[in-house]
């Protein structure tokens, strides 16, 4: 695949850097590669409007702004046709940070982040509940985040 979009060596360590690291400056990214600031910038550019790199992301420590509970909700459907339309509902739940559609069990697999279990009880009942086509829930909360990581690509 990276091949057809022309992706080389020096491309894969500046995206590994700025996974790392995204408020890097191009002039300190260039010194770390060998290669100029104004080069990156090019590098970044090209990585963008092939549409690999999309932005970037400030991490919050979510527990520090109040958020305790982390449940994993898997999900399934009356029939796999209708994924698209309950997808579209369930982004309507500001909660639910994160859904894959997927095999297995569950038609599909959501991260919900709540600042307590009244509010997970709210999500799950009162709005996942009641969105037409889901016809059970399963949920898993979390007890600890042990790590979470971007992909190594180099």
């Amino acid at each position: 695949m990276t091949d057809k979009l022309n992706i080389d060596k020096l491309d894969l360590q500046i995206i590994q850097h700025m996974m790392g690291d995204a408020t890097i400056s191009y002039a300190d990214l260039g010194k770390k590669l060998f290669v100029s600031g104004g080069t990156i910038h090019v590098r970044i550019k090209k990585l963008q409007d092939a549409g690999i790199v999309t932005g970037t992301r400030l991490k919050a420590d979510i527990k520090l702004l109040g958020y305790d509970v982390i449940a994993f909700i898997g999900i399934y459907l009356k029939e796999s046709s209708l994924y698209d339309t309950v997808a579209r509902e369930l982004q309507k739940i500001p909660e639910i940070v994160r859904l894959n559609y997927t095999t297995g069990n569950y038609s599909m697999f959501a991260e919900i982040v709540c600042k307590d279990i009244t509010q997970l009880r709210y999500v799950l009942h009162d709005q996942l509940q009641k969105i037409k086509g889901i016809e059970r829930t399963e949920t898993f909360i979390s007890l600890e985040e042990s790590f979470s990581r971007n992909v190594r690509v180099i």
